[in-house]
């Protein structure tokens, strides 16, 4: 009851500010026969507060999440007012003052800037805030700005992408808060999330997007691989024992629990393997990891001139070195993905007892569900592969006690990059964060 009140109160109140504003709009007739200075003083008092009003219609856990939902609010009020100015002028022109051309044009004029104050106030603020809307929605929502009736059905997609952003969000966060005291992540050893190749981990800019942040508020400690973007699976590996050891004598723990990423999941399986790291991993979890290989690769590899693939290794290395990579070594990297490498990996890689394995894989339904460059490889690696994420086949990512195939709804899938949270968008059916929640949580049970 108390929810229908306040959605009924909602409503009211959105109806009330989109007359104000077509209200504030379209006086210019009005005050052009009644002048006077007080009238518009209120008249631009009530236009200030349509403007501001959006802001306070919605009790939002984030501020980020207001300003979504204070533009997304302006835009559809805009959209109502313009729609009722449209009448309005249609009216005064062919009925009141068909003679009057001028007294028309003006009322337009005032019209179409008080309605572009909203707007701007409205754009400005999902541009600004929206996680959701990306690069390239933006990037369609200035193109398409000028196109008539074309903006409007682009401007309405605007508006509910955010809408959607704020609903899921702001529940997230609910949902989040009322499981705190569980601290359901909290488990018995440390998190190391291991990122995958061609890829650092860098404090502005996070490999595994929003999931860290997630497991955190849900009791998780989480530490990085760090280990370098390109190089052979037994040089990371050496990188990652040495970044366990830095953790267990940091936290006191006996024990971590590995999470590898792509080729990061190889990287870890090797560095179990070395000295007596097996002895200080409870779990190891592969994500989309290439066990098997990418028959894609070997294509390449045997294909692409060798002066061309120097020169490419070669302007990748300098330029990660920049970054802060010691050694970095791209055609190591490369041909450690490789069907023929990974065979001979695997047989002189086995499991280590007392170490519990697990993986996890996804996979694409189309080209289009993927961001570049995933669109582009997915068909190569299907031709190859099969069935894959972009980059690695669905028949390459088993390994261990326990399979998890990751699927959404609808005909998008989800990527190599979707799976580590790489774009940060909310997937239909899919919610990478909570995935990774009730992964760790698992692990808690599990007593790890």
């Amino acid at each position: 009851m108390r929810k229908t009140l306040a959605k009924c109160g909602y409503l009211s109140a959105c109806i009330l500010l989109t007359c104000a504003v077509a209200f504030a709009a379209n006086c210019y007739w009005l005050f052009r026969v009644y002048f006077s200075p007080i009238s518009i003083a209120l008249t631009a008092a009530l236009f200030l507060a349509a403007n501001i009003l959006p802001w306070f219609l919605r009790n939002l856990p984030t501020w980020r999440l207001r300003f979504c939902h204070h533009g997304a609010l302006c835009l559809k009020i805009f959209l109502a007012a313009a729609a009722l100015s449209v009448i309005y002028h249609i009216v005064i022109a062919f009925y009141f003052f068909p003679a009057q051309y001028m007294t028309w044009i003006l009322s337009a004029v005032v019209c179409i800037c008080a309605l572009a104050i909203l707007f701007w106030n409205g754009i400005l603020s999902i541009y600004l805030s929206s996680v959701q809307l990306g690069i390239r929605n933006r990037a369609i929502g200035i193109l398409c700005s000028c196109i008539p009736l074309l903006n409007i059905f682009v401007l309405a997609f605007l508006i509910r992408t955010v809408g959607r952003e704020v609903q899921f969000e702001s529940e997230k966060i609910q949902f989040n808060r009322s499981r705190k005291d569980r601290q359901i992540c909290a488990t018995k050893y440390p998190i190391l999330l291991v990122h995958g190749v061609f890829f650092r981990d860098m404090p502005l800019v996070n490999y595994w997007g929003r999931i860290p942040n997630e497991l955190k508020q849900n009791g998780a400690q989480i530490f990085y691989g760090k280990q370098q973007s390109a190089a052979s699976v037994d040089d990371c590996a050496q990188e990652i024992c040495a970044r366990i050891r830095e953790i267990l004598q940091e936290t006191g723990a006996e024990k971590v629990n590995l999470i590898g990423h792509s080729k990061g999941g190889l990287d870890c399986r090797r560095a179990v393997t070395l000295g007596d790291t097996a002895a200080h991993v409870a779990s190891l979890t592969t994500v989309n990891t290439p066990h098997r290989g990418c028959e894609f690769a070997d294509y390449l590899l045997e294909k692409v001139p060798s002066g061309v693939q120097q020169k490419i290794a070669g302007g990748y290395n300098a330029a990660m070195r920049k970054f802060g990579d010691p050694d970095p070594d791209f055609m190591a990297a490369v041909q450690d993905l490789t069907a023929s490498r990974c065979r001979a990996f695997n047989d002189a890689t086995p499991d280590c007892a007392g170490i519990y394995y697990q993986s996890v894989g996804s996979q694409l339904d189309r080209a289009g569900g993927g961001k570049f460059p995933l669109n582009l490889t997915y068909l190569f690696v299907k031709r190859f592969d099969g069935p894959n994420d972009g980059l690695v086949s669905e028949s390459s990512f088993p390994w261990g006690a326990k399979f998890t195939m990751l699927r959404a709804s609808g005909k998008r899938g989800i990527s190599h990059g979707d799976v580590v949270d790489l774009n940060r968008e909310n997937i239909p059916g899919f919610d990478v964060r909570e995935f990774y929640v009730q992964l760790v949580a698992d692990l808690k049970e599990r007593g790890f």
